[in-house]
Parts: structure tokens; C-alpha cells; sequence
């Protein structure tokens, strides 16, 4: 279960908090620098954020999961092709601008790469290219092509924290979890996502850096497992983005046991995606679904997220009201429409532990309802 009890009392003591789980794994270094541009599609004057995440040494041992919409980024396209690479040596991110179905959209998605690379001494390929921000506008390239140094100058390898503010676009604040394994090795974290946040597959940006041994094969099958329970649990506003990346990749500089591992990537990972909830757009209440019993994972699944994505419910909710009507109106219509051979007759519903609906009818307390 991710952590629920942070609570703070001002940014400030956040802020402190997230400094004390920044510290880099070994073997990474991250930098970030602003770039201003003229924005093609209106002209106006606009800020974006550079930040690039590199290895010491290209690393064989990387994972990655994107987004299954249909209108994939350009470095969605890119990312896919790259999971064949040999190595990866860098993530070179921007914000402002998702680079989503614009023309030549991949060739500028591959210049940004291919100077990253260069100014590295990397193949081509050994970069993955991340974009998040407004769909349909171009990539400035030559204006990023200026900032670039400078971000590649910046880096350190200390804190992950620059890298955790440079992603941002409507988030309120940055976002950073860590585990630390035995032995000595850690996993640090960071993500970016606010709205069109229901993912399948991945979520919104999320970079997951590790120095713990962990092969290529191990990463590709852990991590869709760690996706699955955490990132791919949520929702928002039921609306998928078409950029959706979460890359993991390992150093590879200490030993570590496979299993510990695993089990602290799906803490992070769910860690992670309870703090994309909490600074959804729009977001003044948070609750969590549980279904039992359902035949299958999938079903259960389908369930949940009929009722967490039920605009009335949400209005319930949002209003302190917790119109149970609502809720068994979205079971029954998800059940109805799309698995009717589950049977409802021993369906039983609870709202923090209180039986409202059993055996076919509601269950209510004239107290509560008040």
C-alpha cells in the first residue's frame, strides 16, 4: 500500500522533505535549463524546460512501457524503436509542448536526440526522448538547440530534484519517492501528471533510476508487474494522454537481490501515482475502490473504474455527499453493459466500513443519511 501518512503543515516543509529523498542513485547525473521561444502556432513569446537524465555509462539494462493510445507523441514512435537499442545513456525531457501529431514531429524528436548524444560521445539511439505539454504545437528545435548546453552543463550527481521541477507543466509541486535496498542500493523516482490522467500501460512522465544490478530481461518483465498495481490503478478525469512514458533504468553499480527489488520498485511506483492523484487538476478529495470477489482481475478492474470515473459520483463526492445510489448505479451499469453474466445477487457495498447495500437492497443508516 503507498504511503499515506505525509502530511505538511507548508511548502516549505515539503519542499524539505523531497530534498531528503532526492539523493541520486549512483552512476546518474541530471541537469535542467530554461529555453524561451516564439511559439510558431500563435506567435507569443513562451518558456519550456530542458532537463536531461544521463548515466555515467550507457547502461544495457533499461526498461520502458508507453502510452496505447492511438495518436502516439513523436517520442512515443522514437521510445519504441529504442527499446532495441544496445544502450541507453541519457532522457532528454521537455515540458510546454508534447510534440503530438506535428509535421515532422519524429525527424525533430531525432535532432534534439542526436545533439544530446553527440555532446555526450553516445550512439544516436542510446537517447530517449520524453515531450509533455500542449498537443498539436511544434517543437522550437532550434531554440532548444541553444538551451541544450546549458542544461547538459548544469548537471550534477546529487539531487534529482531539478529534473523533478523541470518536468512540470500544471502540477502544483514536484514529485520524488525512493526506496533504499540492501546493500546499499536505491531506487529514486520522479514523475510529472495533473490531467488527462487514466493510463493503460504507463502514466503521464515517470522516470525511475536505479543502481541495483537488475538485468535488462528481469526490468522488462518487473516493471509492466509494478505498472500494473500502481500507475495503471488510477484515474483522474477517465482521459488517456498521448504521451504516456515510465522508463526504468539501472546503472547497474551494486548488487542486489531480485526479489527485494521488486518489491520496492511497486512501493515507489505506488508511492508515486497516490502523489499524481493528490495534485490532479482540480483535485479536493481522494478515494481509493476496492472490489472483492469479481471472477476475474480484469472485471474487477472495470468495476472499480466505473465507479471512481462516474461523473456523478464524483459530484457526490466532490460535495461531501456519498450518494450511495450513485455508486450502485455504476456497478450495475459497467456489470449491465459489459459483463452480464456476472451474476449481482451476493453484490455487497461499503463506504469506510459501512455496509449500505446487501442482498439486493440498500442498507441505510437514517443517521448517516441525515
Amino acid at each position: 500500500m503507498p504511503s499515506t501518512d505525509l502530511v505538511f503543515s507548508c511548502p516549505e516543509d515539503h519542499l524539505a522533505w523531497l530534498t531528503t529523498q532526492a539523493r541520486l542513485p549512483a552512476g546518474f547525473q541530471v541537469g535542467s535549463a530554461p529555453c524561451s521561444f516564439i511559439a510558431a502556432e500563435n506567435g507569443r513569446p513562451a518558456r519550456m524546460t530542458i532537463t536531461v537524465i544521463s548515466l555515467d555509462q550507457p547502461t544495457p539494462h533499461f526498461a520502458a512501457c508507453f502510452t496505447s493510445n492511438a495518436f502516439p507523441g513523436a517520442p512515443i514512435v522514437l521510445g519504441r524503436e529504442r527499446l532495441d537499442a544496445a544502450r541507453w545513456g541519457a532522457v532528454v525531457i521537455n515540458n510546454k509542448i508534447s510534440n503530438v501529431a506535428t509535421p515532422h514531429g519524429v525527424e525533430d524528436a531525432r535532432r534534439i536526440c542526436a545533439a544530446t548524444a553527440a555532446a555526450l560521445g553516445l550512439d544516436d539511439d542510446a537517447v530517449l526522448p520524453s515531450s509533455t505539454g500542449i498537443i498539436g504545437w511544434r517543437l522550437p528545435v532550434e531554440a532548444m538547440l541553444e538551451a541544450l548546453p546549458q542544461a547538459l552543463t548544469a548537471r550534477q550527481g546529487d539531487s534529482i530534484l531539478p529534473a523533478a521541477t523541470g518536468i512540470m507543466t500544471t502540477d502544483l509541486y514536484p514529485k520524488i519517492r525512493r526506496a533504499d535496498l540492501p546493500g546499499g542500493a536505491s531506487i529514486v523516482a520522479i514523475a510529472k501528471g495533473a490531467g488527462m490522467i487514466e493510463p493503460h500501460l504507463a502514466t503521464m512522465l515517470v522516470y525511475l533510476l536505479t543502481d541495483a544490478a537488475i538485468p535488462r530481461a528481469s526490468l522488462r518483465r518487473i516493471l509492466p508487474q509494478a505498472i500494473a498495481t500502481s500507475f495503471n490503478a488510477i484515474s483522474i478525469d477517465s482521459d488517456q494522454s498521448t504521451s504516456d512514458t515510465v522508463a526504468l533504468l539501472s546503472s547497474a553499480r551494486l548488487p542486489c537481490d531480485e526479489a527485494a527489488f521488486t518489491e520496492a520498485l511497486g512501493r515507489v511506483c505506488a508511492d508515486l501515482a497516490e502523489d499524481v492523484v493528490r495534485n490532479g487538476e482540480g483535485v479536493r478529495h481522494v478515494i481509493r475502490c476496492t472490489v472483492s470477489g469479481a471472477p476475474t482481475l480484469a472485471i474487477a478492474k472495470d468495476v472499480a473504474k466505473a465507479v471512481i470515473n462516474a461523473p456523478l459520483v464524483k459530484t457526490a463526492i466532490a460535495g461531501n455527499d456519498a450518494n450511495v445510489g450513485r455508486i450502485i448505479m455504476a456497478v450495475g451499469k459497467e456489470l449491465g453493459v459489459h459483463h452480464p453474466q456476472v451474476p449481482v445477487d451476493r453484490c455487497r457495498i461499503t463506504i469506510a466500513d459501512d455496509l449500505v447495500f446487501a442482498d439486493g437492497a440498500f442498507r441505510l443508516n437514517p443517521a448517516l443519511e441525515a
